[in-house]
């Protein structure tokens, strides 16, 4: 009898389980690709302002400084990009609740993150690689591209269904919550400094590169910057441990070849 309960309650929650992910479907911005998010946008935007907020106390914010205001500058400006595009595109919703922050950390670690909210993280030490302000908005369009495209979200939710057992995000966080916000760490960039590595994958890597440069090229940056920008990045790993960033964005020798393909598309936004 006890047997057959348990039976009964598996299928039961998976049913409930298949339900929510059919209604949770949706599309990506510009590739149109269908994907499975299972967390609600409010619960990752608290846990995403919580965890930034965290993060800013443990670290040292630079202000002030040229290349403090540089990210500033950038942040803006692929902001009112991102939010013109999804305007021209239907999706407003998707950052309607956002609450956009840049913030430079004093750091020699060559990584960057975004997280949900418009939350964006740059370390210091990947200004060299960027060399120039165009540079930079390589790296910011890119990584706001993963959020924009909602990754994070749909890697916790493969996470979450996997190894979790399908649970909610708020009873993985009363029940495992140091594990579950080091997976949302990892989820938006954040892995190599909380020891959990989560690699964007190859098709994600592909969203936020054309999405990116998109981004990059409604602001104002002339997105042909990107291939040497990732040129550099893959210089810079040389075989040996990669910078932090790569450890989140794995290195594809189709990388290079993606983005040119791709550029006379990105190149239409930054003519007009």
């Amino acid at each position: 009898m006890r047997k057959q309960k348990s039976t009964a309650t598996t299928v039961l929650t998976w049913s409930m389980l298949f339900t929510v992910a059919f209604i949770s479907c949706q599309k990506v911005p510009y590739t149109r690709r269908r994907q499975l998010n299972l967390i609600p946008q409010g619960q990752l935007l608290e846990l995403s302002t919580e965890q930034y907020g965290t993060f800013l106390q443990e670290s040292e914010v630079i202000t002030g400084t040229e290349q403090g205001q540089m990210v500033q500058r950038v942040g803006t400006r692929i902001q009112d990009a991102v939010e013109d595009y999804l305007v021209e595109n239907n999706m407003k919703k998707r950052t309607e609740d956002f609450r956009w922050e840049y913030n430079l950390i004093a750091s020699e670690q060559v990584n960057a993150f975004a997280m949900p909210g418009g939350k964006v993280g740059i370390l210091q030490g990947i200004i060299p690689v960027a060399q120039s302000e165009a540079g930079l908005a390589v790296v910011m369009a890119h990584e706001i591209a993963h959020v924009i495209a909602e990754h994070g979200n749909e890697r916790m939710s493969q996470v979450l269904l996997v190894q979790l057992g399908g649970v909610a995000l708020d009873v993985a966080l009363n029940e495992k919550p140091e594990q579950t916000r080091q997976l949302f760490l990892a989820a938006y960039g954040l892995g190599a400094q909380v020891g959990v590595l989560l690699p964007y994958s190859r098709t994600h890597e592909s969203e936020a590169d054309k999405l990116g440069l998109i981004f990059m090229a409604k602001a104002g940056y002339d997105p042909r910057v990107a291939v040497d920008f990732w040129g550099r990045m893959h210089e810079k790993s040389g075989g040996g441990q990669p910078p932090e960033f790569l450890s989140t964005h794995p290195s594809h020798e189709s990388r290079i070849e993606g983005l040119r393909e791709f550029m006379p598309n990105a190149m239409e936004f930054y003519d007009k």
